[in-house]
């Protein structure tokens, strides 16, 4: 983690002093991460910021920016997905209040310490920013139309009878 980065940090603390850090993390560095990309060359930026909006609603205002080393799912090759993602998290005490928050937030449920990493915030927002099935844009979609072998045209349909049924 960068060294301007406190490992914890006190989410209420910082909301009421308004703090902001920026940071870098190895990708390596992410045990979650890891068993989804290809290898872990790089890191990660990432800026958080901690505030209140108009309606005194906490937040944590999170901007990351990564290279992600993946598999395409079409070549089988490596390719670098470039990651950009701007979240705004509500800071919320119970599920209860999750509901209160404005559209344009994600539920943030901060423990009753209130300490959270700014690590495992990064690393959440980049699970969930690889796609399910990587393809690399570059690479040649394949589209062709399989014809029938003569066992499939062979095959009888199994409405076949019923049409005939209904006929007599």
């Amino acid at each position: 983690m960068s060294a301007n980065t406190p490992e914890m940090l006190d989410a209420w603390r910082m909301v009421a002093a308004r703090r902001s850090f920026e940071g870098r993390l190895p990708l390596s560095a992410m045990t979650r991460l890891q068993s989804l990309l290809v290898d872990t060359e790089g890191d990660v930026r990432y800026t958080v910021e901690f505030d209140r909006d108009a309606l005194q609603v906490p937040y944590i205002a999170l901007r990351i920016e990564a290279e992600l080393p993946l598999v395409c799912q079409r070549s089988l090759q490596r390719f670098v997905l470039p990651v950009t993602v701007e979240q705004r998290l509500g800071l919320v005490r119970s599920e209860d209040e999750e509901s209160a928050l404005a559209p344009g937030y994600e539920a943030l449920l901060v423990p009753e310490d209130g300490m959270l990493r700014a690590a495992d915030l990064v690393e959440d927002e980049l699970v969930l920013a690889i796609p399910v099935v990587p393809l690399d844009p570059t690479s040649e979609a394949v589209e062709r139309e399989w014809a029938a072998d003569e066992e499939e045209v062979a095959k009888v349909s199994p409405f076949a009878t019923l049409a005939s049924l209904k006929k007599n």
